[in-house]
């Protein structure tokens, strides 16, 4: 059944709604977070066959025992330094138990009590460049579960489906899960303001080389809390949490569907559930989970198998010494050497597409050009196929096609040629070129022919130029852009029409 929905505007005249968010964090080492199984969120190990990157622990056989990860210790330390939180001199681990077949030990390794980082803040900054500050209650150590894939049915999930597949490659993969404390005051900027805070931690795992924190590949997760209440109430709404939403704009949306999911359902009279929900992003929808209580009980008690983790002072400030700047002052410091006005950096960040356009000028494209690409053709293909232009193509691959353009080997509609062939996956885009045949025509004699055939078809056109109408020109050129398939440089092409109209 189709929810009712309330205009957003309405609802927030109606309601106050508080926010909260968790986000889950994969890091990039190379071996899991309690085991030297490989870990598939490292970059070696993409894209393998289920069922591969295991080991006894990541199976749960009775007698595996875990080793933490020092690595992702100093990983999680540097996190929550980011995160501006304290640093406990002693964390521990503790037991989560519950059982789903992606857990196959029938419990998940994490940290309750002891968290290894707690008490932060973030500053986020909106599209007008109000800076808000994100509240942070603690940043905890954890593994991963394992994957399940449900087969048969329309919908993906379990309901309705013939049988469920399990691959444990995921299971141990260390994470970071992120809790926000509850977040007031963000008004009609919430859907706003819960896509700017994924943005900036996932700008933080970048800049600290922690994870690729792809959100498409699950490196990096949301689950997004929302609750109403009516204005002028003290008492806390019930909350919703809509999970695992991957990618910025669907968390921009989920937010606003379920402030006027919710918004109807209070003024109709009803009460919110307490539940997880699932996002969709075909048809931009939340359906229900299952009930979750603020109390459900997981019995945790600490990890047996594992001592209190207890970094060094040394340590600690080592990470902090080496913290990169933070994400407000980062984007203020490209604006500036990048030269972009106000609106073209809003373009560009509303995109998604900072850290793309940075990784992009780093690999040697002009900053005017990586973003042409990025806000241009690359987000005009992405918005037909719904998915992130991030995932299209390498920014190395644009800085690339941007050079060979620059070298005069490629012309802007020949690029766009080259470019449908990376993301079809034919190779780089020098090497699609050179497939396609599309590099420009540099023979002159070639171009020189096609001139004086197009002026012998069109032959009133030469008279033209020369009684000062230049603009006659066109009609040749596009003529001898068509004969040569596009891989004439039309600028040349135009001196050659000249040329001879003047001789």
């Amino acid at each position: 059944m189709k929810d009712k929905l309330m205009d957003f505007d309405r609802a927030l005249e109606l309601f106050e709604p508080v926010l909260g968010f968790e986000v889950h964090v994969e890091l990039g080492t190379r071996t899991k977070m309690f085991s030297a199984a490989p870990n598939p969120a490292h970059p070696d190990f993409h894209d393998v066959e289920p069922n591969t990157l295991v080991d006894p622990l990541s199976l749960g056989l009775p007698g595996s025992l875990p080793v933490v990860n020092a690595l992702a210790v100093r990983h999680s330390i540097a996190l929550g330094l980011a995160l501006g939180c304290e640093i406990a001199e002693s964390s521990r681990f503790a037991r989560k138990n519950y059982f789903y077949p992606d857990v196959p030990k029938n419990y998940q390794i994490s940290q309750y009590d002891e968290p290894i980082a707690f008490e932060g803040q973030v500053e986020i900054e909106l599209a007008d460049g109000r800076q808000v500050t994100i509240p942070i209650e603690r940043a905890h150590m954890e593994e991963d579960a394992g994957k399940l894939t449900h087969v048969g049915g329309s919908t993906g999930r379990i309901q309705g489906a013939e049988y469920s597949l399990v691959d444990y490659n995921r299971a141990g993969v260390p994470l970071v899960e992120i809790v926000t404390k509850p977040i007031f005051g963000a008004e009609h900027d919430a859907p706003e303001l819960a896509k700017a805070y994924v943005a900036a931690i996932r700008d933080i795992v970048l800049s600290l080389g922690i994870s690729e924190a792809r959100m498409e590949r699950g490196n990096l997760r949301c689950d997004a809390n929302v609750s109403l209440r009516p204005r002028g109430q003290e008492r806390l709404g019930t909350r919703t949490e809509t999970k695992n939403v991957n990618s910025m704009r669907s968390v921009e949306r989920a937010v606003r569907y379920e402030i006027q999911r919710q918004a109807a359902i209070l003024a109709d009279g009803g009460t919110i559930t307490q539940e997880t929900r699932h996002w969709h992003e075909d048809t931009g929808t939340t359906s229900a989970g299952r009930v979750k209580s603020d109390a459900d009980d997981y019995r945790y008690f600490p990890e047996p198998d594992l001592l209190p983790v207890q970094p060094s002072r040394e340590l600690v400030e080592e990470l902090r010494a080496l913290l990169p700047e933070q994400p407000v002052a980062r984007r203020r410091r490209l604006k500036g050497d990048w030269g972009f006005s106000d609106l073209e950096f809003q373009d560009v960040v509303n995109g998604d597409m900072l850290h793309v356009v940075e990784a992009t000028v780093a690999a040697g494209a002009a900053p005017q050009a990586a973003r042409k690409w990025w806000t241009g053709e690359l987000a005009r293909v992405a918005n037909e196929r719904g998915v992130d232009a991030s995932t299209l193509v390498e920014p190395a691959h644009v800085a690339e096609l941007q050079r060979l353009i620059d070298e005069g080997t490629l012309t802007d509609r020949l690029a766009r040629q080259a470019l449908e062939g990376v993301i079809a996956g034919e190779g780089s885009p020098s090497e699609v070129a050179a497939a396609r045949g599309l590099q420009v025509v540099t023979d002159e004699s070639a171009l020189v022919a096609a001139v004086d055939e197009a002026l012998a078809a069109q032959p009133d056109v030469l008279q033209k130029i020369r009684d000062g109408k230049v603009q006659a020109a066109g009609a040749v050129i596009g003529a001898v852009m068509k004969a040569m398939r596009g891989q004439a440089d039309a600028a040349r092409v135009r001196e050659i029409v000249l040329e001879r109209a003047s001789s």
